[in-house]
């Protein structure tokens, strides 16, 4: 293994005296390098919108999301997914994150657990991966052999697959129908990927989980019409959706929340169209979950 190749074990000649500056000093270093972190991400953004659609296909078809990855960027992942679910209402399954040595590496590093490539293909077995599921591999370093694992055996049974590293030229990138490379450069803490990497990471996985949703119909304008009213803040916060959707009073939205048993969406079908909840629920089913397109029937 020569680490000497990755961008991402490199050293930064910009910080090469970090133990030497103020508090300040060294914040304003983080900051320029931070600030380089978005602009990486816009040479990729083909690739992710390609890795969008394949999504969006691949939620019409029934199938998954799955991001896998070790460390930094397995968690990533598993957060990622744990937000899909309050943020657009969706079935945990629908959108998972895998992380090498399982759900106590969230908090603990898991020995050997990321060098382990028949790891990576037993855990996607026991979610039983399908030809439907779109399968993420995530490693900033791009070499992960649990990530490997992962992406050979979801490409053997025919389900998409694609790559997300911080290195250009990356190894998991060979085993991905589409290969997303955000070369951010050193990092501020020599190897420590959990800054730009990270941030870059969590920057293209925004975009992924967001696309993805707004393509199946989760989002109307730019609003959370799926949101899950799980607390009272939410509850709140659905009522103002519905009144930002749809022009309509405090009051109107209150009892179209009431009358669609808090379900956002339909609430706001409901006011669009000034109608029932049983013709909203058709009108909804008959546009594939598409608020826009119910007022043109």
């Amino acid at each position: 293994m020569d680490l000497n190749k990755l961008t991402t074990e490199t050293r930064n000649e910009q910080t090469m005296h970090l133990d030497e500056l103020s508090t300040l000093e060294l914040l304003q270093v983080m900051n320029e390098e931070d600030q380089k972190v978005a602009r990486a991400v816009q040479n990729e953004l083909p690739a992710i919108a390609t890795v969008v659609d394949a999504v969006i296909d691949s939620f019409k078809q029934g199938g998954r999301l799955i991001y896998m990855g070790a460390g930094t960027s397995g968690r990533l992942g598993v957060l990622d997914a744990a937000e899909c679910v309050p943020t657009f209402s969706v079935d945990p399954s629908m959108v998972q994150g895998l992380i090498a040595g399982g759900m106590k590496a969230m908090t603990v590093a898991v020995e050997g657990a990321e060098d382990d490539t028949g790891l990576g293909a037993e855990d996607l077995k026991a979610i039983q991966l399908t030809e439907k599921d779109m399968v993420l591999g995530i490693a900033a370093s791009g070499r992960t052999p649990y990530v490997i694992g992962g992406l050979t055996y979801a490409k053997e049974i025919g389900a998409k697959t694609a790559a997300l590293s911080c290195n250009k030229g990356a190894k998991i990138s060979r085993y991905a129908e589409t290969a997303i490379e955000v070369e951010v450069g050193p990092e501020v803490l020599t190897g420590s990927t959990r800054l730009k990497s990270g941030t870059a990471q969590k920057l293209v996985l925004n975009m992924i989980s967001t696309g993805s949703m707004v393509g199946i119909g989760k989002v109307y304008q730019n609003l959370m019409v799926d949101v899950k009213p799980s607390n009272q803040k939410l509850v709140e916060r659905s009522k103002r959706i519905i009144q930002q959707a749809t022009g309509c009073s405090y009051e109107t939205a209150t009892s179209a929340f009431e009358q669609a048993d808090h379900q956002v969406k339909l609430a706001i079908v409901m006011v669009l169209n000034n109608c029932s909840k049983e013709e909203a629920e058709q009108k909804l089913k008959a546009a594939n979950g598409f608020i826009r397109k119910t007022t043109n029937q």
